[in-house]
């Protein structure tokens, strides 16, 4: 990490769940509404309406991850952004992830169709 990230990585760590969104980014929506559809309670930070938002978003392109939002975070670590997401969801992964970080607590299989 080239420049400072330390807010980010802490408010990334603050949450079984994080999620860095813009309001009026349909990515955001997209990662929230899977995430929702889990029954998950992510901790969001909307950057467009905080006051250090400018600040979170250059912190969250010096990880080098893509776009700066959406941004996720699952037991504290950084997964990344939607492509990093859908990949753990389709290779399965994404569930225990949650489920490992406390993030949701209980999966039925069955829901899937």
């Amino acid at each position: 990490m080239a420049k400072n990230t330390n807010t980010v990585m802490n408010l990334g760590a603050q949450g079984p769940l994080v999620i860095f969104s813009k309001s009026d980014c349909c990515m955001s929506d997209s990662m929230k509404i899977l995430f929702y559809d889990f029954g998950a309670n992510p901790t969001i930070y909307e950057l467009d309406q905080l006051q250090n938002g400018k600040q979170l978003e250059r912190e969250l392109v010096a990880l080098g991850r893509g776009p700066s939002v959406p941004m996720v975070f699952i037991g504290g670590e950084l997964v990344g952004g939607p492509n990093e997401v859908t990949s753990l969801h389709v290779r399965g992964e994404l569930v225990r992830k949650l489920l490992r970080a406390r993030a949701i607590h209980i999966w039925n299989d069955e829901r899937r169709g």
